[in-house]
Protein backbone atom coordinates (compact mmCIF):
# COMPACT_ATOMS: atom_id res chain seq x y z
CA UNK A 1 0.00 0.00 0.00
CA UNK A 2 2.67 2.36 0.69
CA UNK A 3 4.73 1.47 -2.39
CA UNK A 4 0.88 2.50 -4.66
CA UNK A 5 1.18 5.95 -2.37
CA UNK A 6 4.69 7.29 -3.14
CA UNK A 7 4.03 5.39 -7.09
CA UNK A 8 0.56 7.90 -7.03
CA UNK A 9 2.78 11.35 -5.39
CA UNK A 10 5.17 10.87 -8.37
CA UNK A 11 2.84 10.36 -10.84
CA UNK A 12 1.12 13.74 -9.78
CA UNK A 13 4.43 15.74 -9.38
CA UNK A 14 4.82 14.64 -12.35
CA UNK A 15 1.10 15.32 -14.17
CA UNK A 16 1.10 18.90 -12.36
CA UNK A 17 3.02 21.61 -11.29
CA UNK A 18 5.04 21.81 -8.29
CA UNK A 19 6.40 24.96 -5.90
CA UNK A 20 8.58 24.99 -3.28
CA UNK A 21 7.58 28.55 -2.13
CA UNK A 22 11.08 28.68 0.05
CA UNK A 23 14.12 27.14 0.12
CA UNK A 24 17.92 28.75 0.44
CA UNK A 25 19.13 27.98 -2.90
CA UNK A 26 21.77 31.03 -3.21
CA UNK A 27 23.64 31.13 0.06
CA UNK A 28 23.81 27.37 -0.69
CA UNK A 29 25.51 28.06 -4.31
CA UNK A 30 27.43 31.32 -2.53
CA UNK A 31 29.35 28.89 -0.27
CA UNK A 32 29.89 26.02 -2.88
CA UNK A 33 31.41 28.40 -5.10
CA UNK A 34 33.40 29.83 -2.38
CA UNK A 35 35.32 26.67 -2.28
CA UNK A 36 35.83 26.69 -6.28
CA UNK A 37 33.14 24.59 -7.20
CA UNK A 38 30.76 26.19 -10.77
CA UNK A 39 27.81 24.76 -11.96
CA UNK A 40 27.14 24.57 -8.81
CA UNK A 41 23.17 24.56 -9.59
CA UNK A 42 23.65 22.00 -12.49
CA UNK A 43 25.25 19.68 -10.89
CA UNK A 44 23.73 19.27 -6.50
CA UNK A 45 20.71 20.85 -7.14
CA UNK A 46 18.65 20.24 -10.81
CA UNK A 47 18.83 16.29 -10.25
CA UNK A 48 17.35 16.62 -7.17
CA UNK A 49 14.86 19.03 -8.30
CA UNK A 50 13.87 16.90 -11.12
CA UNK A 51 13.90 13.79 -9.32
CA UNK A 52 11.26 15.13 -6.87
CA UNK A 53 9.16 17.22 -10.04
CA UNK A 54 9.77 20.54 -8.73
CA UNK A 55 8.98 22.96 -11.11
CA UNK A 56 9.50 26.16 -9.57
CA UNK A 57 11.92 27.02 -6.59
CA UNK A 58 12.25 30.22 -4.57
CA UNK A 59 15.17 31.08 -3.46
CA UNK A 60 15.84 33.48 -0.49
CA UNK A 61 18.55 36.19 -0.20
CA UNK A 62 18.70 35.30 3.56
CA UNK A 63 21.74 37.20 5.03
CA UNK A 64 23.36 35.18 8.45
CA UNK A 65 24.27 37.61 11.36
CA UNK A 66 27.95 37.62 10.58
CA UNK A 67 27.66 39.97 7.62
CA UNK A 68 25.15 42.06 9.42
CA UNK A 69 24.98 45.20 8.97
CA UNK A 70 28.14 46.32 6.95
CA UNK A 71 28.12 43.56 5.11
CA UNK A 72 24.35 42.77 4.30
CA UNK A 73 23.97 44.66 0.81
CA UNK A 74 27.49 43.57 -0.88
CA UNK A 75 26.17 40.06 0.47
CA UNK A 76 22.96 40.13 -1.48
CA UNK A 77 23.66 41.36 -4.41
CA UNK A 78 26.82 39.16 -4.28
CA UNK A 79 23.90 36.17 -4.69
CA UNK A 80 22.24 37.80 -7.25
CA UNK A 81 25.04 37.84 -9.65
CA UNK A 82 26.52 34.60 -9.01
CA UNK A 83 22.98 33.67 -9.75
CA UNK A 84 23.77 35.20 -13.28
CA UNK A 85 26.92 33.19 -13.67
CA UNK A 86 25.18 30.21 -12.81
CA UNK A 87 22.91 30.82 -15.55
CA UNK A 88 25.37 31.47 -18.29
CA UNK A 89 27.18 28.25 -17.26
CA UNK A 90 24.52 26.18 -17.66
CA UNK A 91 22.05 27.95 -20.22
CA UNK A 92 18.73 25.97 -20.49
CA UNK A 93 18.30 24.20 -17.18
CA UNK A 94 16.76 26.97 -15.17
CA UNK A 95 15.61 30.12 -15.81
CA UNK A 96 15.75 33.54 -13.34
CA UNK A 97 11.36 34.53 -13.72
CA UNK A 98 9.83 38.00 -12.92
CA UNK A 99 6.53 36.69 -13.30
CA UNK A 100 3.68 33.74 -13.87
CA UNK A 101 4.21 34.15 -17.67
CA UNK A 102 8.05 33.17 -17.32
CA UNK A 103 7.32 30.70 -14.72
CA UNK A 104 5.03 28.97 -17.52
CA UNK A 105 7.43 29.20 -20.35
CA UNK A 106 10.56 27.76 -18.09
CA UNK A 107 8.36 24.57 -17.61
CA UNK A 108 7.05 24.10 -21.20
CA UNK A 109 10.76 24.30 -21.87
CA UNK A 110 11.53 21.43 -19.60
CA UNK A 111 13.55 24.51 -17.24
CA UNK A 112 13.09 25.05 -13.19
CA UNK A 113 12.12 28.42 -12.60
CA UNK A 114 13.86 29.91 -10.12
CA UNK A 115 11.88 32.93 -8.44
CA UNK A 116 14.07 35.07 -5.85
CA UNK A 117 12.78 36.66 -2.96
CA UNK A 118 14.41 38.57 0.40
CA UNK A 119 14.19 36.86 3.57
CA UNK A 120 14.57 39.79 5.83
CA UNK A 121 15.26 43.62 4.50
CA UNK A 122 18.62 43.62 6.06
CA UNK A 123 20.06 44.26 2.64
CA UNK A 124 18.20 47.48 2.05
CA UNK A 125 19.27 49.28 5.52
CA UNK A 126 16.81 51.90 5.53
CA UNK A 127 16.99 53.61 2.16
CA UNK A 128 13.83 52.57 0.62
CA UNK A 129 15.07 53.64 -3.25
CA UNK A 130 17.16 50.23 -2.93
CA UNK A 131 14.11 48.26 -3.23
CA UNK A 132 13.64 49.23 -7.06
CA UNK A 133 17.39 48.11 -7.51
CA UNK A 134 16.14 44.70 -6.61
CA UNK A 135 13.15 44.56 -8.42
CA UNK A 136 15.23 45.61 -11.54
CA UNK A 137 16.75 43.12 -11.09
CA UNK A 138 14.71 40.26 -10.60
CA UNK A 139 13.75 40.28 -7.24
CA UNK A 140 9.79 39.68 -6.47
CA UNK A 141 9.08 38.31 -2.68
CA UNK A 142 9.79 40.62 -0.07
CA UNK A 143 10.32 38.81 3.54
CA UNK A 144 10.19 41.51 5.87
CA UNK A 145 12.03 39.96 8.41
CA UNK A 146 13.95 37.26 9.71
CA UNK A 147 13.97 35.94 13.38
CA UNK A 148 15.99 39.45 14.34
CA UNK A 149 15.35 43.22 14.49
CA UNK A 150 15.91 45.30 11.29
CA UNK A 151 15.00 49.18 10.25
CA UNK A 152 11.41 47.23 9.32
CA UNK A 153 10.10 45.17 12.25
CA UNK A 154 10.96 42.88 14.59
CA UNK A 155 11.37 39.23 13.92
CA UNK A 156 9.94 36.11 16.16
CA UNK A 157 12.87 34.01 17.76
CA UNK A 158 13.35 30.83 17.84
CA UNK A 159 12.86 30.53 21.42
CA UNK A 160 12.61 32.74 24.40
CA UNK A 161 15.44 35.42 24.58
CA UNK A 162 15.65 38.21 27.25
CA UNK A 163 14.93 41.18 25.49
CA UNK A 164 13.00 44.90 25.87
CA UNK A 165 9.67 45.95 24.20
CA UNK A 166 8.65 43.88 21.06
CA UNK A 167 7.59 46.44 18.05
CA UNK A 168 5.31 45.62 15.61
CA UNK A 169 6.23 47.19 11.44
CA UNK A 170 8.16 50.87 11.88
CA UNK A 171 7.26 53.84 9.85
CA UNK A 172 10.09 52.33 7.47
CA UNK A 173 8.56 49.26 7.08
CA UNK A 174 5.16 50.65 6.21
CA UNK A 175 6.58 52.31 3.62
CA UNK A 176 8.19 49.22 2.17
CA UNK A 177 5.33 47.62 2.50
CA UNK A 178 3.31 50.38 0.37
CA UNK A 179 6.34 50.16 -2.17
CA UNK A 180 6.30 46.39 -2.39
CA UNK A 181 3.11 46.86 -3.99
CA UNK A 182 3.58 49.66 -6.21
CA UNK A 183 6.19 47.70 -7.77
CA UNK A 184 4.52 44.21 -8.01
CA UNK A 185 6.09 42.33 -5.25
CA UNK A 186 4.33 40.34 -2.77
CA UNK A 187 4.91 39.86 0.79
CA UNK A 188 6.14 36.87 3.00
CA UNK A 189 5.20 37.17 6.23
CA UNK A 190 7.53 33.79 7.82
CA UNK A 191 9.57 34.68 10.78
CA UNK A 192 7.64 38.13 11.61
CA UNK A 193 6.57 38.10 15.20
CA UNK A 194 2.70 38.52 15.83
CA UNK A 195 2.87 42.25 16.14
CA UNK A 196 4.24 42.43 12.80
CA UNK A 197 2.19 40.12 10.99
CA UNK A 198 -0.87 41.76 12.28
CA UNK A 199 0.59 45.74 11.33
CA UNK A 200 0.91 44.13 7.76
CA UNK A 201 -2.76 42.53 7.30
CA UNK A 202 -3.50 45.79 8.67
CA UNK A 203 -1.75 48.09 6.26
CA UNK A 204 -1.05 46.05 3.15
CA UNK A 205 -4.42 45.50 0.90
CA UNK A 206 -3.44 42.47 -1.13
CA UNK A 207 -3.26 38.35 -0.42
CA UNK A 208 0.12 37.43 1.93
CA UNK A 209 1.95 34.24 2.08
CA UNK A 210 3.68 32.65 5.44
CA UNK A 211 6.35 30.92 3.08
CA UNK A 212 7.87 28.30 5.74
CA UNK A 213 5.69 28.18 8.34
CA UNK A 214 2.94 25.61 10.48
CA UNK A 215 0.56 25.62 13.02
CA UNK A 216 1.30 26.56 16.23
CA UNK A 217 -1.39 24.38 17.48
CA UNK A 218 0.34 21.39 16.59
CA UNK A 219 3.76 23.18 17.71
CA UNK A 220 4.20 25.77 20.02
CA UNK A 221 7.30 27.45 18.06
CA UNK A 222 6.65 31.40 18.02
CA UNK A 223 7.71 30.50 14.32
CA UNK A 224 4.25 29.23 13.21
CA UNK A 225 0.95 30.57 13.26
CA UNK A 226 -1.91 30.93 15.54
CA UNK A 227 -5.34 29.63 14.40
CA UNK A 228 -6.52 32.96 14.34
CA UNK A 229 -3.23 34.00 11.89
CA UNK A 230 -4.46 31.33 9.84
CA UNK A 231 -7.86 32.49 9.37
CA UNK A 232 -6.46 36.21 9.04
CA UNK A 233 -4.22 34.97 5.82
CA UNK A 234 -6.54 32.91 4.30
CA UNK A 235 -9.01 35.94 4.71
CA UNK A 236 -6.69 37.97 2.85
CA UNK A 237 -6.54 35.11 0.08
CA UNK A 238 -3.04 34.31 1.20
CA UNK A 239 -1.55 30.67 1.31
CA UNK A 240 0.65 28.91 4.11
CA UNK A 241 3.60 27.11 3.16
CA UNK A 242 4.38 23.79 4.61
CA UNK A 243 8.06 23.67 6.61
CA UNK A 244 9.70 20.38 7.25
CA UNK A 245 11.96 21.28 9.96
CA UNK A 246 10.92 19.30 12.51
CA UNK A 247 10.90 21.65 15.78
CA UNK A 248 8.22 23.43 13.76
CA UNK A 249 6.72 20.25 12.96
CA UNK A 250 5.82 18.55 16.28
CA UNK A 251 7.10 19.53 19.87
CA UNK A 252 7.90 15.79 21.37
CA UNK A 253 10.89 14.02 20.53
CA UNK A 254 9.22 11.31 18.71
CA UNK A 255 10.91 10.90 15.45
CA UNK A 256 8.87 13.97 13.14
CA UNK A 257 8.15 12.40 9.85
CA UNK A 258 5.66 13.45 6.64
CA UNK A 259 2.61 11.90 8.08
CA UNK A 260 3.44 14.95 11.03
CA UNK A 261 3.66 17.10 8.60
CA UNK A 262 0.29 16.55 7.05
CA UNK A 263 -1.26 16.85 10.01
CA UNK A 264 -0.49 20.76 9.68
CA UNK A 265 -2.22 20.44 5.98
CA UNK A 266 -5.12 18.78 7.59
CA UNK A 267 -5.22 21.39 10.60
CA UNK A 268 -4.71 24.08 7.97
CA UNK A 269 -7.63 23.05 5.45
CA UNK A 270 -9.85 21.96 8.64
CA UNK A 271 -9.65 25.70 9.97
CA UNK A 272 -10.67 27.41 7.21
CA UNK A 273 -13.18 25.30 5.78
CA UNK A 274 -10.91 25.18 2.15
CA UNK A 275 -7.76 23.30 0.56
CA UNK A 276 -7.06 26.41 -1.14
CA UNK A 277 -4.70 28.27 1.09
CA UNK A 278 -1.79 25.51 1.37
CA UNK A 279 1.41 25.10 -0.29
CA UNK A 280 4.69 23.54 0.18
CA UNK A 281 7.72 25.85 1.46
CA UNK A 282 9.84 23.09 2.93
CA UNK A 283 13.35 25.01 4.01
CA UNK A 284 15.86 22.62 4.14
CA UNK A 285 18.01 23.05 5.57
CA UNK A 286 19.59 19.56 6.55
CA UNK A 287 22.99 21.04 4.20
CA UNK A 288 23.52 23.67 6.45
CA UNK A 289 23.26 21.94 9.34
CA UNK A 290 26.00 19.52 8.01
CA UNK A 291 28.13 22.11 7.02
CA UNK A 292 28.28 23.89 10.86
CA UNK A 293 28.13 20.28 12.04
CA UNK A 294 25.09 20.81 14.25
CA UNK A 295 24.03 17.23 13.04
CA UNK A 296 23.55 16.36 16.94
CA UNK A 297 20.91 18.48 17.09
CA UNK A 298 18.27 16.21 16.91
CA UNK A 299 15.41 18.13 17.54
CA UNK A 300 16.46 20.27 14.09
CA UNK A 301 16.32 18.00 11.54
CA UNK A 302 13.94 18.59 8.12
CA UNK A 303 11.28 15.48 8.40
CA UNK A 304 11.42 14.71 4.39
CA UNK A 305 15.16 14.25 3.09
CA UNK A 306 15.20 17.00 0.69
CA UNK A 307 13.54 18.03 -2.61
CA UNK A 308 13.85 14.47 -4.08
CA UNK A 309 11.73 13.02 -2.08
CA UNK A 310 8.91 15.98 -1.67
CA UNK A 311 6.12 13.37 -3.05
CA UNK A 312 6.38 11.27 0.96
CA UNK A 313 4.22 14.63 2.06
CA UNK A 314 2.00 14.18 -1.37
CA UNK A 315 1.81 10.65 -0.77
CA UNK A 316 0.40 11.42 2.95
CA UNK A 317 -2.29 13.58 1.58
CA UNK A 318 -3.21 10.95 -0.99
CA UNK A 319 -3.69 8.33 1.86
CA UNK A 320 -5.85 11.09 3.49
CA UNK A 321 -8.48 10.49 0.69
CA UNK A 322 -7.51 14.32 -0.65
CA UNK A 323 -9.05 14.33 -4.09
CA UNK A 324 -6.38 14.95 -6.85
CA UNK A 325 -7.84 18.51 -7.72
CA UNK A 326 -7.06 19.58 -4.63
CA UNK A 327 -3.98 17.76 -4.20
CA UNK A 328 -2.75 19.50 -7.55
CA UNK A 329 -3.27 23.00 -5.85
CA UNK A 330 -1.32 22.07 -2.48
CA UNK A 331 1.36 20.96 -4.16
CA UNK A 332 2.21 24.28 -6.44
CA UNK A 333 -1.92 25.60 -8.51
CA UNK A 334 -2.45 27.95 -5.10
CA UNK A 335 0.88 28.84 -4.80
CA UNK A 336 0.80 30.11 -8.80
CA UNK A 337 -2.75 31.53 -8.56
CA UNK A 338 -1.19 33.52 -5.39
CA UNK A 339 1.84 35.07 -7.64
CA UNK A 340 -0.94 35.42 -10.00
CA UNK A 341 -2.52 37.93 -7.83
CA UNK A 342 0.39 39.97 -6.78
CA UNK A 343 3.28 40.09 -9.06
CA UNK A 344 1.08 39.36 -12.22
Amino acid sequence: MKYDRIETAKRLHEKYFVADAHFDLLPLVCDWRKRGESKVIENRYIPVFKEGGIDLVVSSLFVSDEYLPEMALRRALDYISLFYKEMEESPGLFSLCRNVGEIKEAKSAGMVAILLSFEGAEPLGNDINLLRIFYELGVRGLGIAWSRRNYAADGCHFEAKEEGQKGGLTNFGVQLLREAESLGMYIDVSHLNDEGLKDVLRFYEKPVIASHSNCRALAQSMRNLTDEQILQIASSGGIIGMNACSEFVKDSNEEVCARDLADHVDHICGLVGSFDHVCYGFDFCDEFREASLQVEEKRNYDCIKGHARSFELTAELVSRGIGEKEIAGIIGGNFLRFLERTIG
